[in-house]
């Protein structure tokens, strides 16, 4: 773990990033702590500008506190990027190391099923989903699940099919272990590294997805959402800046985190990579 933490040292991108990350999960947490009252409360006169009132970041259309419908709304976020990123994980992995592992049919099976999935567009596919199942946090999670699993099979098959002719695979197996076994216990652990730094930008890419099905109205709308407060004063903006500019910096701040913490466990899980691009430059 030390090694490891010294080699993400090296990135200072990264090191920034980890700690605007760090800063919008606190956010999250103290969320309840900062901003007692619901998002939802009207607590000001309508379109009070930042800093007037004690309005931090300045009150909406109907009064309600931005900066409180931004850290409530840094939770939504955060569980949503967590939940429907662990979700396509399971799926993906499954999926993958069965095709990766076994090869033949069951390779050629779950890769053309994986490439119907790749044939649609997959913010399409999530309007769709989220439009079908009407819109809620669970419909969200799952449309980003469903559309979020692909890459993450095929990185996990490339892996497996360069691991599966190793010789602690061909050891285990001559020592008697089940398929599951050497899968789980042996494969997998050595498989890690890319699915780490690609779970990184897969949270990324789902906030961003369920920031856009918000700001189109297909978010939860009993949750306050960053892609609400964006989508709300969309027609407002040049009477109210505030309440579309500060979500919209909430959610590059925290997606360009997570970009730079991906690529600060890329340099530290492949070395020789970091090396590399190093190099280049």
């Amino acid at each position: 773990m030390r090694e490891f933490w010294r080699r993400y040292k090296r990135n200072k991108g990264a090191v920034v990033g980890l700690v605007i990350l760090l800063l919008v999960i606190l956010l999250a947490l103290l969320a309840p702590v900062l901003f007692p009252g619901s998002p939802w409360d009207m607590v000001a006169a309508p379109f009070v500008p930042p800093g007037e009132m004690g309005m931090l970041l300045g009150a909406d259309s109907l009064g309600r506190d931005v900066a409180a419908g931004i850290a409530h709304g840094a939770r939504i976020s955060l569980l949503v990027g967590a939940v429907s990123t662990a979700a396509a994980l399971l799926l993906g992995v499954t999926l993958g190391a069965l095709a990766g592992y076994l090869g033949g049919l069951a390779d050629d099976a779950v890769m053309r099923f994986t490439e119907f999935f790749q044939t649609i567009p997959s913010f399409v596919l999530a309007i769709l989903l989220v439009a079908i199942f009407t819109p809620s946090i669970g419909s969200v999670v799952f449309a980003i699940a469903v559309v979020s699993w692909p890459p993450v099979a095929r990185v996990v098959r490339a892996e497996f099919l360069s691991l599966r002719s190793r010789e602690f695979v061909q050891a285990a197996e001559v020592l008697g272990k089940s398929r599951l076994s050497i899968m789980v216990g042996d494969i997998l652990p050595n498989a890690l590294s890319p699915i780490v730094v690609l779970s990184s930008l897969m949270v990324a890419t789902a906030i961003l997805l369920e920031s856009a099905l918000s700001f189109l109205g297909l978010g939860d709308p009993n949750l306050m959402t960053w892609g609400y407060l964006i989508g709300s004063g969309r027609s407002v903006i040049r009477l109210a800046w505030w309440m579309s500019v500060f979500p919209g910096i909430a959610i590059f701040l925290t997606v360009l985190a997570l970009n730079l913490v991906g690529e600060g466990l890329s340099d530290a899980l492949n070395p020789r990579l970091a090396r590399q691009r190093g190099g280049a430059a």
